[in-house]
């Protein structure tokens, strides 16, 4: 008998049949002597509906009431669901955030998980009662119901799972695991059986849509084992009722006994190049520079200076979100005579490309050969940044499919 969350999302509950189906799920589970959490979103489409209503009363909102009401949706579906599975034969109550309850610092539409007591959850799932439970959502210093922005549903599930001390937390979705990189891309993609916590959360940032990037850090921090699941697989498939489980697990990297030198090719087109001209070229600069853009939460990722041949003057380039870039530029325009630049570019007809692996630790030459397969391409490097299991390039927009097709093909990750 294994403790087990199951987190099912918004398409994975979009209508009754749906719910139905995900009913059918948590029922295997059960059947199979689990106790069983289950953490559910809002239907889908749902919160988009309610954050337009609120937005059409006052376009400048109290975010508390905001809270309030996008809160309302996972609601519904965890009482759909309680229903659904008592229809069923199985034992089941819905909970919201505060009943638990799920306690959160005050950044209304934008919470963090301070502490959740999972004595009471326990004390039911012990008793045979599943407990379906509201992502999302939770309870802040002030009492008021607060929500922990979008993807926050997986970010709750994982939290659960650390407090119930679950042995596996299964992230139920609309694809059947975590690939190689996207299928509709590369027809050739493979999905992996294990990848890191490191691996998968790199993947995340970097543009992977499987896993919200704050569900992968909680569960390394707390080493919550993930299983990336389908919620479309038929509850009663053959090789499931055998034990088989399918999908990909994230765990920790002693747990992979064969380690890829690179797992996955990651991209990213949520990325705007900010371009300074003939900034002087003195100590400190940077500071003015990236000191303004920090006080204003905007986040600077890729960065690159080119230095004039007589040392006066650098261009400095960065990228930073393109939802961020209208702010970014009202704020370095607003310490233009402190940062001393001549002119301002902007270019919105960039990708950013990543190789990431766990591997590269102990391998050399994994940048040299994306540098010399990008170069076989013609494609130009704008930007480069790295870390310990990843190497960013920043390129024109219209070369990222081919870039990320050649990639994949040069480290020999093309299924056969």
């Amino acid at each position: 008998m294994a403790r087990l969350v199951m987190k099912f999302g918004g398409t994975s509950v979009a209508d009754i049949e749906r719910i139905r189906n995900v009913a059918r799920h948590v029922k295997r589970e059960v059947d199979a002597g689990h106790q069983v959490a289950v953490v559910v979103s809002a239907m889908s489409g749902t919160t988009n509906q309610l954050v337009a209503w609120t937005r059409e009363t006052a376009k400048l909102h109290d975010a508390r009431e905001y809270d309030t009401i996008v809160a309302t949706g996972e609601q519904v579906t965890v009482g759909l669901l309680a229903i659904a599975l008592q229809e069923m034969g199985v034992s089941a109550r819905s909970w919201l955030g505060w009943q638990i309850p799920i306690l959160t610092d005050g950044a209304h539409g934008a919470a963090r998980i301070q502490e959740i007591d999972g004595a009471g959850l326990i004390e039911r799932l012990e008793e045979g009662q599943v407990a379906v439970i509201a992502g999302f959502q939770g309870l802040g210093p002030d009492q008021r119901i607060t929500t922990l922005g979008r993807g926050g549903s997986d970010t709750s599930a994982v939290a659960i799972a650390a407090a119930i001390q679950a042995d596996r937390c299964d992230i139920y979705t609309d694809v059947d695991g975590v690939y190689t990189t996207d299928p509709r891309i590369v027809a050739k993609a493979r999905k992996l059986d294990k990848i890191s916590y490191e691996e998968m959360l790199e993947m995340a940032s970097q543009g992977a849509k499987v896993l919200q990037t704050r569900s992968v850090e909680l569960a390394m921090v707390h080493r919550v084992r993930l299983q990336v699941r389908s919620s479309f697989d038929a509850p009663d498939a053959p090789h499931i009722l055998a034990g088989e489980i399918p999908g990909t697990l994230v765990c920790d990297e002693e747990e992979i006994v064969e380690q890829q030198v690179v797992s996955g090719i990651a991209y990213s087109r949520d990325e705007a190049k900010v371009t300074l001209l003939n900034v002087a070229d003195r100590p400190g600069i940077a500071a003015r520079i990236f000191g303004p853009l920090a006080n204003s939460s905007i986040n600077v990722d890729m960065i690159i200076q080119n230095v004039s041949d007589d040392g006066k003057y650098t261009h400095m380039t960065f990228t930073v979100p393109q939802a961020e870039l209208a702010r970014a530029e009202d704020v370095i325009r607003k310490a233009k005579d402190e940062i001393g630049y001549e002119d301002m570019g902007t270019d919105l007809n960039v990708v950013k490309v990543s190789v990431i692996g766990i591997g590269m630790r102990s391998h050399c030459g994994v940048a040299a050969t994306m540098f010399e397969t990008l170069a076989e391409k013609g494609i130009n490097i704008q930007a480069i940044t790295t870390s310990e299991i990843k190497v960013s390039v920043l390129i024109a927009a219209e070369y990222s499919e081919l870039a990320v097709r050649a990639l994949h093909t040069a480290y020999g990750m093309d299924a056969e």
